[in-house]
């Protein structure tokens, strides 16, 4: 691969090793893009849905990292890792439905798998709370929906389309170099285990990144 200099590429921090780089370049990109549409402040408070996923578990860090009060919703095997990593709240989504089991209100609701909607996270939100997916949503709503909220007032939606990558991938090295964040790898695939690794991805069991090592590649005969 060539990427010209003066676009999206940055030098790996000493203290980070090259898995660690790969796992931040996608996951720890679309957190980036979640919290560069909103106006965050310390001591807000968040509810990140799917905080173990590769986008959740970057999202969940950052967000701890400028003091955020985070409540977060994971599965069952992964509580400790959030609860080690300094989540206020956790819940399990495999046993929980999280639109209606918190009592509290957000500032923002950061639904990070994109299983939810806007509708259904309404009553989570403050008056002028706003609610962003990764995903599209039913019908498509999250494209439209931040033009009609945004005019109705109050309770909106916002949508994180990816960009400027050359920005997010500059704070996401100095966060990495800061010890702030640290990409979370679940397995790491050879290439000639490509299908493995997409049938794990697609069980939706996996914690935070799966890599693929190229550098474990077998040697052409």
């Amino acid at each position: 691969m060539v990427i010209k200099q003066d676009q999206a590429i940055q030098t790996i921090p000493k203290n980070v090793g090259y898995d660690q780089a790969a796992a931040c370049a996608e996951g720890a990109h679309y957190a980036y893009n979640f919290i560069n549409k909103v106006q965050l402040n310390k001591g807000d408070k968040i509810l990140v849905n799917g905080a173990t996923g590769a986008i959740g578990s970057a999202l969940f860090q950052i967000l701890k990292s400028i003091g955020i009060y985070v409540t977060a919703f994971g599965n069952t095997k992964n509580m400790e890792l959030l609860i080690s990593q300094g989540a206020d709240k956790v819940y399990n989504y495999e046993t929980e439905d999280f639109t209606q089991i918190d009592n509290d209100q957000y500032d923002f609701v950061f639904d990070a798998v994109g299983k939810s909607s806007f509708g259904k996270c309404k009553n989570l939100l403050k008056p002028k709370g706003i609610y962003i997916s990764s995903e599209l949503g039913p019908g498509s709503e999250n494209l439209y929906l931040p033009f009609i909220t945004s005019l109705q007032g109050g309770k909106r939606v916002a949508f994180p389309f990816p960009k400027d990558k050359k920005q997010s991938i500059s704070s996401i090295r100095q966060l990495l170099e800061n010890g702030k964040f640290k990409p979370v790898i679940d397995r790491t695939y050879t290439p000639e285990e490509v299908r493995d690794a997409y049938d794990y991805v697609q069980s939706g069991n996996k914690t935070g990144n799966v890599l693929i090592d190229f550098s474990r590649a077998e040697e052409s005969s």
